[in-house]
């Protein structure tokens, strides 16, 4: 008998010490939404469940279905490119610039040399009216001379002036001669609700409204400015869903272009093409272009950014983008704000999005735009 007492009092201890071993305010958060910035958002969850207790489950579909559950409620966060602001958004949301980086255009052309792209071309391409690679825009583009663009960096990250300008280290004069194929473009589109859509519609429409004629759309075929359909198209250009669907497709098609996150390119044996500026110099999708770009930018209260896709800086990856935290100001449970909040500020810091996103092709927040976004992410609760 008191053998049996024992053993129920030791099995009582054991369960009551693996509880209390057990952090108390443990939260397993679930988020959904933007497949764009996906892999910087999967890159951090191992370390952020290591620099606290807090865990998270990131769900990538689009950013479509990311607003449609922030409407429902279902899960925790939610992630959008694109500022969600349908008469459906609950009022206690807020959007935090969370992620930035380019959306490059990715391409599979035979050739190791590195194509270059003005907007216009880019436009005239996903319009359906640049059809054939030799065609003379592509080639005006890619055998002219152009300055290349070295910024002053600290730690990874750009260094800006008092006027919060990217300072500029060196200018170098550089060639580029590419000989094009003569054969078709094939198209490769997002056929799904999308934010990097948006972002790359709005681009076209900003930069070339005389080509690309309509307004930003999440679907790629709303915002099309011709007939998708046209018999010159058909067979030609073609639907994907999701970054990782357009870049798998691309892949296996020969002569093809499309639009993704940079880190899709290897995976899938694509090269990753220059956009050319304003400022008429040919620059890659990295994470100091970008943030040159992103410098430019202005923000609103809620969070919203317009991008400048005039700007003169001369190393300015014009195509950047922000992805928002849709997260909410009046969480039911807050211990579960706490937790969202801390899971904000951990992508923000440098340990995410240094440490892990640069590699990625994923740019720093910082400066002006880092600390608003630290104060938006104060608010949740």
């Amino acid at each position: 008998m008191k053998v049996s007492m024992l053993a129920k009092s030791a099995a009582v201890a054991l369960v009551f010490g693996l509880v209390a071993s057990t952090p108390a305010h443990a939260v397993d958060l679930q988020g959904s939404g933007a497949s764009w910035p996906a892999l910087m958002i999967e890159a951090c969850k191992a370390p952020f469940a290591a620099a606290g207790s807090n865990t998270y489950l990131y769900t990538s579909n689009s950013s479509g279905e990311g607003q449609t559950a922030s409407n429902n409620s279902i899960g925790d966060f939610w992630m959008t490119d694109g500022a969600y602001t349908a008469a459906t958004k609950r009022a206690s949301l807020i959007h935090v610039p969370l992620v930035a980086g380019p959306i490059a255009i990715l391409h599979n052309l035979p050739s190791r040399k590195t194509l270059s792209l003005s907007a216009s071309t880019i436009a005239g391409i996903f319009a359906g009216t640049i059809t054939r690679w030799d065609d003379p825009a592509i080639a005006k583009d890619n055998n002219r001379s152009y300055d290349k663009i070295t910024y002053k960096t600290k730690n990874g990250v750009i260094v800006k002036d008092a006027k919060g300008d990217p300072i500029i280290s060196k200018t170098t004069p550089a060639t580029t001669v590419y000989n094009l194929p003569n054969k078709p473009i094939k198209v490769i589109y997002r056929n799904d609700s999308s934010g990097t859509v948006e972002n790359f519609t709005n681009y076209l429409n900003k930069s070339v409204p005389s080509v690309w004629t309509k307004a930003k759309n999440k679907v790629f075929t709303s915002t099309f400015p011709g007939d998708i359909n046209a018999p010159g198209n058909l067979g030609r250009m073609t639907g994907a869903a999701k970054s990782s669907g357009v870049a798998l497709q691309a892949g296996k098609t020969p002569y093809s272009i499309t639009f993704a996150e940079t880190n899709y390119a290897a995976a899938n044996r694509l090269k990753v093409a220059n956009v050319i500026n304003p400022a008429g110099n040919s620059v890659a999708p990295d994470a100091i272009g970008t943030s040159a770009f992103l410098a430019s930018a202005t923000q609103d209260a809620n969070g919203f950014l317009t991008y400048d896709y005039a700007t003169k800086e001369k190393g300015a990856y014009p195509l950047g983008i922000v992805s928002y935290l849709l997260a909410d100001t009046a969480y039911p449970d807050k211990t579960r704000a706490a937790a969202v909040k801390a899971f904000a500020n951990f992508i923000l810091s440098p340990a995410c999005s240094l440490t892990k996103g640069a590699d990625l092709g994923y740019a720093v927040i910082s400066g002006d735009l880092l600390t608003k976004s630290q104060a938006l992410v104060a608010k949740i609760g």
